[in-house]
């Protein structure tokens, strides 16, 4: 009797992907114990194992509204858009933050006015020179700032007395009785 003995073989592939793995012709999207029966070069089983887990990406979205900036992860940002960012997340797989973002922007705005005596200015009454600045809520969310260069000039009075015969001519109107022009 010549006898030989051909060995049956087989292997373990233990795999970790992200979303799927690909594996004698099956694609995988679960985490899995799989087997597949092939024939060796000796001719006997060769059994492949497969113990896999497949972790899955992520992904996350904000959406923010912010006057003149916001700050997202280390930049910042001036206008308006959609922005994304890749991370790897905690299953060491792909993790993409998307922001979508609104700027509203802040307003000024200036005036100069020069009156009498006083000045009405937003409720208040302004007897003095100055500038002056107010803010308010804009439409918009966002701070608006007005500003007032206020000068004011105050009125002056004189009295003179004059003694005259007859009539006086006086900023172009002629008196001729006594009294308090």
């Amino acid at each position: 009797l010549i006898l030989t003995i051909n060995n049956s073989s087989y292997s373990l592939e233990t795999i970790t992907a992200c979303d799927a793995y690909t594996w004698n012709g099956n694609v995988y999207t679960t985490s899995v114990t799989d087997s597949t029966v092939f024939v060796n070069a000796a001719g006997c089983d060769s059994i492949a194992f497969l113990d896999l887990t497949i972790n899955n990406s992520s992904s996350s979205l904000q959406v923010v509204t912010a006057c003149d900036f916001y700050d997202w992860n280390g930049m910042t940002f001036t206008s308006s858009g959609s922005y994304n960012q890749m991370f790897i997340n905690a299953a060491g797989c792909d993790s993409t933050a998307t922001l979508n973002l609104t700027i509203n922007y802040s307003t000024t705005s200036a005036s100069a006015v020069t009156a009498c005596d006083s000045y009405l200015w937003n409720g208040m009454i302004l007897t003095l020179s100055g500038i002056y600045d107010t803010t308010y809520i804009n439409a918009a969310g966002c701070d608006s700032t007005a500003t007032l260069d206020l000068t004011i000039n105050n009125s002056t009075t004189s009295s003179v007395s004059v003694t005259e015969c007859d009539s006086y001519d006086w900023n172009g109107i002629t008196y001729t009785t006594s009294g308090a022009y």
